[in-house]
């Protein structure tokens, strides 16, 4: 897991491109540097190519009997117009566990943010890092008991019930003109298995997703946290292990969001006449 990213994009780049930089220039390195310094946490992410998910779940010995099963849903105009402006709407519904929101602005510069937001106990800065680019991302979460995921996918209950009076003042500030939380349209669910576990030899949690799409395709993503301090030490160990356990970490990079949005958003447009 290189201290790289792309979630979808570069900062440096159009949001509809995907940077594939071999190394960090001094311009990168300079810029990941200012965001993990104003960074509340750093996410370091592999995916894994699907002709490889198999042998590197074997290699890690990861035990799919200690998977949480998730369901994932995000919420989008079919023209993924909030997605082109920075903004991710998503909900989650979470096995044994409530269910989950958040309102997602990327990218941003830490030192942009309003210091009253970034007091709120639901607010987090996060860089996130994977080969090939980095983005760094704000989220404004909220808690909820189980139930309210499935009603609003049920149409049962309105979109914005799953979000906090402080998420949907949060989404009003960023969102396109005249695009309302009611407006959107469900993109998913996805179901997902997640799984955490700590590598024989090291000390650092590390987490693997399967996330599961409707036309059989999956992505298996692997990830490990760090303190902003600790980052590029984190990075370096755990791409040495990865490495060590014969992890394929030269594959094209997928990002799980980008891949659902497009997905559901073909199937939410009417078809052309």
């Amino acid at each position: 897991m290189d201290g790289q990213h792309n979630e979808g994009e570069h900062m440096a780049t159009p949001r509809a491109s995907v940077t594939q930089p071999a190394g960090f220039t001094s311009e990168q390195l300079s810029e990941v540097l200012a965001l993990i310094k104003g960074a509340d946490s750093v996410e370091l992410k592999l995916t894994v190519p699907e002709t490889d998910q198999r042998s590197a779940i074997q290699a890690l010995e990861i035990d799919p009997l200690d998977a949480q099963v998730r369901q994932v849903v995000f919420f989008d105009t079919p023209d993924l117009a909030l997605y082109a402006a920075g903004v991710v709407v998503r909900a989650r519904r979470v096995q044994n566990k409530g269910d989950d929101s958040v309102v997602k602005l990327r990218p941003v510069v830490p030192g942009s943010l309003p210091a009253k937001l970034r007091r709120s106990p639901n607010f987090g800065v996060e860089v996130d890092a994977m080969p090939g680019g980095f983005v760094c991302s704000a989220s404004l979460k909220a808690q909820w008991n189980a139930g309210p995921v499935k009603a609003v996918l049920r149409r049962e209950k309105p979109i914005r019930k799953v979000f906090s009076k402080e998420q949907r003042a949060f989404y009003e500030e960023h969102a396109p003109p005249g695009i309302a939380l009611d407006d959107l349209v469900p993109l998913g669910p996805i179901n997902v298995l997640k799984v955490r576990f700590v590598p024989e030899g090291m000390s650092r949690r590390h987490v693997a997703e399967l996330w599961f799409y409707p036309n059989g395709s999956r992505i298996l993503e692997l990830s490990t946290k760090a303190l902003p301090a600790a980052a590029f030490q984190a990075a370096a160990e755990s791409r040495a292990f990865l490495a060590e356990r014969g992890v394929n970490l030269t594959g094209t990079q997928q990002t799980k969001t980008k891949t659902a949005l497009e997905h559901f958003a073909k199937l939410s447009r009417p078809p052309v006449a």
